[in-house]
């Protein structure tokens, strides 16, 4: 048996409250419920928590309970605590017709909480108003982000107009000429560099440039290198702003080279 198999176990050998039983049938019969199965269903709540009234546990019951169990029997919240809570001795000295008398400090503590819950009346009304407007903002929020996206593709159709027209005529001239300037390709990279600029990505270095290498913005092909020898870029990376995206891949300037 594990712990809370064991509390469980415990809890349910704890003696049942003859009067806190006849006090809360009192309150059902009230309120026109026949069975304490009945009171669990009406406050949905486990017949668990029922009993717990019943052993006068409810100053060490969660008060979204004790609110439920107020709402069905029509009873005042602290007035519930007061009738099936734990008290000292002294608090009721005569348990068949209890004196008036100032609450106990843990009475007061769970009337305070009480205090800074909405009445159980409202908050189902409430929680429902709220799951609306959380349903409708997520709603909202899905068809923005779809209007979003298509407005980020028409832009990017727009920036790649000319590539996309153009350049598969582009290539079916190369295929059918193996003769055809490689240069002719040029000329349609610029809607791509068009379309990079526009999203803030630059590159980090020109292939074939010899500069000097940096662990961070730099991918070693092959061997090591000490930050600060020259490499050659033999693919470029970029980077956005601040954020780097791909490292440029290097290799050593040889020494025969220089």
């Amino acid at each position: 048996m594990n712990f809370v198999s064991f509390c469980d176990e415990l809890s349910k050998r704890l003696p049942i409250s003859p009067y806190k039983t006849a006090t809360l049938r009192s309150l059902m019969q009230q309120a026109e419920i026949p069975s304490f199965r009945a009171l669990s269903r009406s406050a949905g709540v486990s017949e668990w928590q029922v009993e717990q009234l019943r052993r006068g546990k409810a100053a060490q019951m969660r008060v979204e309970v004790l609110a439920r169990f107020s709402q069905v029997l029509k009873v005042p919240l602290s007035e519930l605590i007061r009738l099936f809570a734990e008290l000292p001795a002294d608090f009721f000295p005569d348990e068949a017709s209890p004196p008036v008398a100032e609450p106990s400090p843990a009475i007061s503590a769970i009337e305070a909480e009480i205090e800074e819950e909405k009445s159980p009346s409202t908050a189902d009304p409430v929680l429902a108003q709220l799951r609306q407007e959380y349903d409708r903002l997520q709603t909202q929020l899905t068809q923005q982000a779809e209007a979003l996206e298509r407005s980020f593709q028409r832009t990017t159709i727009q920036l790649l107009e000319s590539w996309l027209v153009q350049f598969p005529t582009l290539v079916y001239a190369a295929q059918q000429n193996p003769q055809f300037p490689a240069r002719n390709f040029l000329i349609f990279m610029r809607p791509i560099e068009q379309l990079m600029q526009a999203w803030g990505i630059e590159s980090i270095a020109p292939v074939g440039a010899e500069i000097p290498y940096d662990p961070q913005l730099h991918q070693l092909m092959e061997g090591v290198a000490q930050a600060g020898e020259m490499v050659q870029v033999r693919f470029t990376g970029y980077r956005q702003g601040e954020m780097l995206l791909y490292r440029a891949k290097v290799r050593k300037v040889s020494q025969d080279s220089e």
